[in-house]
């Protein structure tokens, strides 16, 4: 009833296809291109504007970027604390069951 019965592997029926060839790599030439007449020097690209911001766009930036690290600080502080407090819980449940057993054993 226990034991596992290993499963046997089905005899295929129908028409069997062979397995697929395997394709072997074959060499790569290099080919070094015939030198040409001297080649000028690429244009420089476009300057891209620099971004400039707006004393608002600036505020707003700022305000973001401290709502920000106040939100993600408030949620690891709270996860830190909620630790804390679970640990303190499983230390008092230890020492009560801790005095329970010695109770009973001297009893």
């Amino acid at each position: 009833m226990f034991r596992p019965k290993v499963p046997t592997m089905p005899t295929p029926t129908g028409q069997v296809t062979p397995p697929a060839r395997v394709i072997e790599p074959t060499t790569v030439a290099h080919h070094t291109p015939a030198p040409g007449p001297l080649a000028t020097a690429p244009a420089p690209a476009p300057a891209r504007p620099t971004v400039q911001f707006t004393p608002g766009a600036l505020a707003l930036a700022v305000g973001g970027g401290t709502a920000a690290v106040l939100v993600v600080g408030a949620v690891v502080v709270s996860m830190l604390l909620a630790v804390a407090i679970t640990g303190a819980s499983v230390t008092v449940c230890a020492l009560v069951i801790r005095s329970l057993m010695r109770t009973d054993t001297r009893r």
